[in-house]
Order: C-alpha cells, then sequence, then structure tokens
C-alpha cells in the first residue's frame, strides 16, 4: 500500500476549506489516482460531498471521541487501495476542547498523530502584509504539526494577489494555491451546514467546476510532492460499538441520512448485515430484522409527510413489541408524540416515547457529549459511557414521563444530567454516537 496523506485547514470555519478540498478530490481523481477522503471531527454532511467527488465513503476522525487507536484503523483502512487521502479539518486547525494531548477534537490533533502535512487555506480578503504574519504563526506554532503549504483563497484582483504572495515570499512561506473571489461556486447551507448532497439537483456540475477551479489555482504537483507516506498502525483495534441486532433496519433517506460510515462498516465487520428503507416512502421496519435504528437527518422539514405515513408509523409500532428501535436525534424527535414544525404546525409522530419537540422555538445546542448508559440498550449495556456529540436546533416541549436513557457529560467533565429516554425496547436521544470511551473498531484486521 502506497497511499501518502495531507490534510486541508483553515484558521476559521468559513474559509475556504471544503471548496479547496472537493476541488482537489475531483482534480486528483481525474488524473486517475485513487483517492481516499476523511473530515476531522463530527460532521455528516461533509463527508457526504467528499463520497461524491471520490466515489468512495468517506470516514469522520475525531480524536476526542475516538481512541487513538481507532483513529490509526480508520486513517488506514481509508488509505487501503488508494494512492492518497486527503482529509478536510474541521473549524480552525487548532481549534478544540479541554480533552488532554491528542484528545481536543482540534485538526491539530490528527496531523500530530498520523504525521500528515498540512495545506493551510488563508481567506485573504481585505488582507495584504496581515495575511503573511497570520500564516507564520502556523508554522512551528505546535510541535509535531507540518505545515506544507498555503493556499490562498478569495482573491480579489492580480494588485490583491501580488501583494499577498510577496509579503508571503519575504517569510519564505510556500504559495501552492492562488483562488479568485467566486459566489458562484459557494455551497447552499441550511440550519445545521451545507444542504445534503443528496439534494443537490447539480451536484456533479459543481463538483466538475470545483475540479476546474483546482486545476487552474492549485499547484496540483506540489501538493502531491507535499504528501506523505501512510504509516501502519503499530497495534491493531479491539471492541467497538457494537451492532444492535443481526440484522439492523436502518432508516435511510432525507429525512433519516446522519450515519457514521464508521459505524455502519464496524457493524459489517462484526457480522451485522444493514437493511435500509425509507419512512419517507411510507415504508416499514422490514420485519425479518431483529433491529431498528433511526438515525438523524432533517424530520423537522418532513414533519407533515412522516405523520401521514402510516405504513411506517404502524410499521414501527409493531416492530417495537417485540425489538429493539434506537433514534439518534432526529429519529428521536420521530419516537416521541409529536413535531412542532418551523411554521407552528404540530404533526403527530410514533408515539413510542412521551416526549414531543419543536423546530418552531429553536435553540441551538452543540457539543461532544459522552452519555453513560442508564439502561440496556441498542447502543450497549447498562453502565457503557459512549462518546459522541449533540448538534440540533430543536429543543423538547414536553418532555414526558420515559425513564432516562443516560447521564450526559460535556467535554470539560461537567454533568448535564440525564437525557433521552427508554420505554421497552425502545429508546433514544438527542444524542449522536461516536465510539465507546477508549475503545477502538468492531472487527478490525
Amino acid at each position: 500500500m502506497s497511499a501518502r496523506g495531507l490534510i486541508v485547514a483553515a484558521p476559521r470555519s468559513g474559509g475556504g476549506k471544503t471548496t479547496v478540498t472537493l476541488g482537489l478530490l475531483t482534480a486528483l481523481r481525474r488524473r486517475g489516482m485513487r483517492v481516499a477522503s476523511a473530515k476531522s471531527g463530527p460532521d455528516y454532511i461533509d463527508p457526504a460531498f467528499h463520497a461524491a467527488a471520490t466515489g468512495a465513503p468517506s470516514v469522520n476522525l475525531d480524536s476526542w471521541a475516538m481512541a487513538p487507536a481507532l483513529i490509526d484503523d480508520l486513517a488506514w483502512q481509508a488509505a487501503q487501495d488508494a494512492d492518497i487521502l486527503v482529509v478536510e479539518s474541521s473549524m480552525g486547525l487548532f481549534d478544540g476542547v479541554a480533552g488532554g494531548p491528542g484528545r481536543t477534537g482540534a485538526g491539530a490533533d490528527l496531523a500530530e498523530r498520523l504525521g500528515l502535512p498540512v495545506l493551510l487555506v488563508l481567506d485573504v480578503s481585505g488582507q495584504f502584509q496581515t495575511a503573511a504574519a497570520t500564516a507564520r504563526g502556523f508554522f512551528g506554532f505546535r510541535p509535531g504539526v507540518e505545515i506544507g503549504g498555503v493556499v490562498l483563497n478569495r482573491l480579489a484582483s492580480p494588485r490583491h494577489r501580488d501583494g499577498v504572495v510577496a509579503a508571503l515570499a519575504q517569510s519564505n512561506i510556500p504559495v501552492l494555491g492562488q483562488v479568485e473571489r467566486d459566489d458562484a461556486l459557494i455551497l447552499p447551507e441550511r440550519h445545521l451546514g451545507l444542504v445534503q448532497a443528496s439534494e443537490q439537483a447539480d451536484l456533479q456540475g459543481r463538483l466538475a467546476r470545483l475540479g476546474d477551479l483546482a486545476e487552474r489555482s492549485l499547484d496540483l504537483d506540489a501538493i502531491l510532492a507535499m504528501a506523505q507516506p501512510m504509516s501502519a498502525p503499530a497495534t491493531s483495534g479491539g471492541v467497538g460499538l457494537p451492532p444492535p441486532g443481526q440484522r439492523i433496519a436502518l432508516a435511510s433517506d432525507e429525512a433519516f441520512s446522519f450515519v457514521y460510515s464508521h459505524l455502519r462498516e464496524g457493524w459489517r465487520r462484526a457480522g451485522a448485515e444493514i437493511v435500509p428503507f425509507s419512512p419517507l416512502a411510507d415504508e416499514p421496519p422490514p420485519d425479518d430484522c431483529d433491529a431498528c435504528w433511526l438515525p438523524g437527518g432533517y424530520p423537522e422539514l418532513h414533519a407533515p409527510k412522516l405523520s401521514a405515513a402510516r405504513n411506517f408509523l404502524n410499521g414501527l409500532a409493531v416492530f417495537s413489541q417485540t425489538r429493539p428501535v434506537h433514534g439518534e436525534c432526529g429519529g428521536y424527535m420521530v419516537l416521541g408524540q409529536g413535531l412542532e414544525t418551523a411554521d407552528g404546525e404540530l404533526c403527530a409522530m410514533a408515539g413510542l416515547l412521551g416526549h414531543s419537540t419543536s423546530f418552531a422555538r429553536r435553540k441551538m445546542n452543540l457539543g461532544y457529549r459522552a452519555a453513560t448508559l442508564l439502561q440496556d440498550c441498542a447502543l450497549g449495556p447498562r453502565g457503557a459511557t459512549i462518546r459522541g456529540h449533540e448538534f440540533h436546533y430543536s429543543q423538547l416541549i414536553q418532555a414526558g414521563d420515559d425513564t432516562a436513557l443516560a447521564d450526559l457529560k460535556d467535554a470539560a467533565g461537567r454533568s448535564l444530567g440525564p437525557s433521552g429516554g427508554w420505554r421497552g425496547f425502545v429508546s433514544g436521544a438527542y444524542f449522536h454516537a461516536i465510539a465507546p470511551e477508549g475503545a477502538s473498531l468492531v472487527g478490525s484486521r
């Protein structure tokens, strides 16, 4: 295996990482290279765009939620059968939480852990010499994190470009790309980030334009030369998030699309079979499955249709009488009594748990979570601690009287109290599971 790797990062969110990453993935694939991708941190949406550009699933690598051995395994597995692995960082390169050395969730943790150089994307709009000062601060800021070069983003004119390049040259900072400002390349967004890849009618056209941009604006040969060989893990993985059943009915459509690829692959490696079904198409969970998983997504955008999907709701109710059903975030919202849409319409949901939620009364909840399970459920046995995150704008408007599913703590270890609901075979919470605390991948090599 000869794969090399690099990380695309920036000083902040919104600096152009995704634009450069997608352009780079597309352009390298055009060269006939086998391209793999990954995303730093808890993110469902960007990896779907990566997958559309590469033709292969994109994996999440999260240094706070995942044990180091799991990161090593996942990165190595992603790099198998590839010529290059491109990892897109989240937020700013060094931005993370107080999780201890190498466990902050920052992209810099991955750069140091995996020995991958960083391609730094600088939004230089409104700057000349200050852009060089910003870039210079990244070089040597953290031992073990190598900055291989910079891409200048959102250049306004040839004069602007020449001024910034001259300032960087004085500090011997290599410029590996120069991208002009073009609002037509901006991908559409909604409340949880980019509009999903599956919902973009001209996605391949957008990716083609980003590939064109990369070919004319990035020094692809220099970027490839910057990438470093991937190293095999020192040890193989151990036990990970167990599959909730042997045959797992997985809700899969535009309302339920937030599933981490490493969880799906971990379940498969453990011998489980995943059977997709579509609640939006009024499909019930297949009766020959022995567990049902309702992932997050955008049920608030489809609440009236879900409320009218009687085959789905009735089939889910029958299924839940004898087999585990678990809902994460959006799935948890659908398991409740009702969901209030943005315009105030209250839509009846499955009624398998006692809570109700509202998207009309928005309140952002965002952060890492450590969930200690209070019940045996689809996530694992009582007493197990699962690391993950929350990211939602809806909130509970009726708590219900179900037994709490888990005790939550934030990334700093502060107690957030009981969360979620458990009733018989049914469980759910706003919490998205990533990995058991301190564990590695199910069924690894």
